[in-house]
C-alpha cells in the first residue's frame, strides 16, 4: 500500500509539473480559438487548412514524424553548425531614417524594412526564453539583437505560427511599440491571448487585402507543438507602397504560386525567399536549393534576399549550403542577390 501510494504521488508530481509547463503562455494552449472565420474560409476543408496541392508533411525513407525526428536528433554532423562566429553587424535601428527603402536582417526569417516611409518588422525572434530554447540555439555570434533594439513598428507581419517565425518573449516585449499587426486566419488568438488588442490586428485568408498589403498563399503546414495539425494558416504576403512592391515569401515549398504571383503583380522589386532547413523528407514544405533555382526564375524580381538560415540548424544539411546554393544562382541566372551580414543596412 504505501509503494503504491508513493507511486501515485510521483504521478501526480509529475502531472502537475506538466501542466505548469504547458500553461507558459508560449504554448498558448488556454488562448481562446475563434473558429468562425477559419470554418468559413475556403481554404478550410476536412477540418483543416490544406494547400493548393497536395503536400504530404514528410516523404523519403522516413516518411513519418517519428522518423524523421529520430534521424534529425541523431545526426552528429558538424557542419550544421559553424565553428566561428557568424559575422554580424550592430546597427542603430532607432535612428534609420524613413526617407529611403532599406532593410535589415537578423538571421534565419526575422528582419525589418522600410517602404515608403513606414517600418515593416516580419517574423521577429530575438528573445529566446525558455521553452522556445529546448527547440533552437542561435549561433555564436547571432543573437545580437533585443527587442529593445527595435524602432516604434508601423506593421508587424507574422507568417505563421511555428516557433522560429512566432516568438512569445519578443512579441510580449515590443506589443506596447506596435501600430498594426497582418496576419494569417488563427494567428489573432495567440497575439490576444498575449495581450494585442483587436482593434491594431488584421486577420487575413489569402488573397485578401488591406492598406496595399495582400495575403497570398504558401505550401506549407502549422502546428505549435500539440494538438491538431494545420489550424492556423500559413502565407506570404506582398507589400505595395509608393510604387513599389515586396514580396515577404514565408516558408513553404515550390508550385506554381511564384508563376501566378509574378502574372498577378508583375516583377516585384525585392523578394524575400526561404532558402535553408530544407531536406528530402520534408521537400514540399521547405524550398530546396533545386527547387530555389525555380522560385527565383518563376517569380522574376528585380532583387532576391533569401532568408530561413544563419542561425538556426532546424535540418541536417552544412550550415553554409543554403546560402553558397542561393550565389550558384545568381551567377548562373544573373540575378541580383542581395546578401549582407546580419545587421548590415541593404538599400534596395
Amino acid at each position: 500500500m504505501k509503494i503504491l501510494l508513493i507511486i501515485f504521488g510521483v504521478v501526480l508530481l509529475l502531472v502537475g509539473a506538466g501542466l505548469g509547463v504547458l500553461s507558459h503562455p508560449a504554448f498558448g494552449l488556454w488562448r481562446h480559438v475563434s473558429t468562425e472565420r477559419i470554418q468559413a474560409s475556403p481554404n478550410y476543408k476536412d477540418g483543416m487548412f490544406q494547400n493548393q496541392e497536395p503536400t504530404p508533411q514528410f516523404t523519403g525513407d522516413t516518411a513519418s514524424t517519428r522518423g524523421t525526428l529520430w534521424r534529425f536528433l541523431t545526426n552528429k554532423d558538424t557542419l550544421r553548425v559553424p565553428n566561428e562566429p557568424i559575422p554580424a553587424v550592430k546597427t542603430d535601428l532607432k535612428n534609420l531614417p524613413t526617407d529611403s527603402d532599406w532593410l535589415v536582417w537578423f538571421g534565419h526569417s526575422s528582419y525589418l524594412f522600410c517602404l515608403d516611409g513606414k517600418r515593416y518588422l516580419v517574423d521577429p525572434v530575438l528573445k529566446p526564453e525558455w521553452p522556445a530554447t529546448l527547440m533552437m540555439k542561435p549561433f555564436a555570434g547571432t543573437d545580437i539583437y533585443r527587442p529593445e533594439d527595435l524602432p516604434d513598428i508601423d506593421v508587424l507581419i507574422i507568417t505563421h505560427e511555428h516557433w522560429d517565425h512566432m516568438e512569445y518573449a519578443t512579441l510580449r516585449d515590443i506589443r506596447d511599440r506596435v501600430k498594426q499587426v497582418i496576419c494569417p486566419l488563427g494567428i489573432a488568438d495567440y497575439l490576444r491571448y498575449w495581450g494585442y488588442t483587436d482593434e491594431i490586428i488584421t486577420e487575413m485568408d489569402w488573397y485578401e487585402a488591406i492598406d496595399g498589403i495582400t495575403c497570398l498563399p504558401s505550401r506549407h503546414f502549422s502546428n505549435r507543438l500539440l494538438g491538431k495539425r494545420n489550424q492556423t494558416l500559413w502565407a506570404s504576403f506582398m507589400v505595395e507602397a509608393g510604387g513599389r512592391m515586396v514580396y515577404i515569401g514565408g516558408d513553404g515549398g515550390y508550385d506554381k504560386r511564384f508563376a501566378q504571383i509574378h502574372e498577378r503583380f508583375g516583377s516585384v522589386d525585392l523578394a524575400l525567399l526561404e532558402n535553408g532547413q530544407y531536406n528530402a523528407n520534408w521537400k514540399y514544405i521547405h524550398t530546396t536549393p533545386q527547387d530555389l533555382e525555380k522560385v527565383i526564375l518563376d517569380l522574376q524580381a528585380k532583387q532576391v534576399f533569401t532568408v530561413h538560415h544563419d542561425k538556426f540548424a532546424l535540418s541536417v544539411h552544412p550550415w553554409f549550403e543554403p546560402d553558397s546554393a542561393a550565389h550558384d544562382i545568381a551567377t548562373k541566372h544573373n540575378i541580383s542577390l542581395l546578401d549582407a551580414p546580419i545587421g548590415t543596412i541593404v538599400k534596395f
